[in-house]
């Protein structure tokens, strides 16, 4: 085969793979966190949008097994993980935990948000549910137990996707975040707990408290908040580094598809 009609191939090829995974240097594989590309398609505008994210799957995964689903933890990193590789989003957080070897229970799903744009935005938005579909589809996920959490613009993302699609979430665990005190009313059936340092200069706490009083005051009665005294703006230190949320989440199940 010559070399023009062998990049001919190799770019059908390419195409074929469009709303789908795009394999990197590695393969998923359990026990690992491996660096993946998701082709979302075309948003409202008509632009390409292709998703890179980090994905860990737990020691015992296994796709075909009948008898067992895995849970599923939904991560949306901070403004300061835009700005450089895709590598770079496991600095904080669960990504941070599979990286460095921890043995985790989860399936760990953590996008990267280009640096252009945030996790706020209609198209991030829209594309994180496309990703969040595509894992479903392609994994062994427990749909009843999807959990979301976010730190800094990843905290302002998970108030706002999961006030959107409340439905798709066990629970939710914004740190440092903030979201729309009218959207209170869809979120309260999810249980939810938030993270905040009350030394905050970067995101005032008070973010975190009217969202907290918004979801309280429209009758959910799950919710814990825990306000870091003498925390700056780093609190997600201390609150991934919390054993309970994990064992919170994983007492958290929707009841209903």
């Amino acid at each position: 085969m010559n070399s023009s009609r062998f990049a001919h191939t190799f770019a059908l090829a390419c195409l074929c793979l469009t709303g789908s995974e795009v394999i990197g240097a590695d393969e998923p594989r359990p026990g690992k966190q491996v660096e993946l590309e998701f082709n979302a398609g075309t948003d409202q505008t008509g632009t390409d949008q292709t998703i890179g994210y980090l994905l860990y799957l737990p020691k015992d995964y296994q796709k075909d097994a009948a008898d067992k689903k895995w849970p599923v933890i939904f991560f949306l990193h901070g403004r300061g993980e835009s700005n450089g590789p895709l590598s770079l989003v496991a600095k904080w957080g669960p990504p941070r935990m599979a990286g460095r070897g921890d043995e985790l229970k989860y399936i760990i799903v953590s996008p990267q948000c280009p640096r252009e744009d945030n996790w706020r935005s209609d198209r991030q938005q829209q594309g994180l549910i496309k990703l969040l579909d595509h894992i479903v589809g392609n994994y062994a996920v427990d749909t009843t137990r999807i959990y979301l959490t976010g730190l800094n613009m990843g905290g302002y993302g998970s108030w706002k996707l999961s006030a959107s699609h409340p439905e798709r979430f066990a629970a939710v665990a914004p740190i440092c975040g903030g979201g729309d005190p009218a959207t209170a009313e869809t979120l309260k059936h999810t249980p939810l707990w938030v993270f905040h340092g009350d030394q905050d200069q970067a995101v005032p706490i008070a973010r975190s408290t009217e969202m907290v009083e918004a979801v309280k005051g429209a009758g959910n009665t799950d919710v814990r908040y825990t306000t870091l005294e003498h925390v700056g703006h780093n609190c997600w230190s201390a609150a991934y580094a919390t054993p309970e949320l994990y064992q919170w989440l994983a007492q958290q199940q929707r009841t209903t598809e």
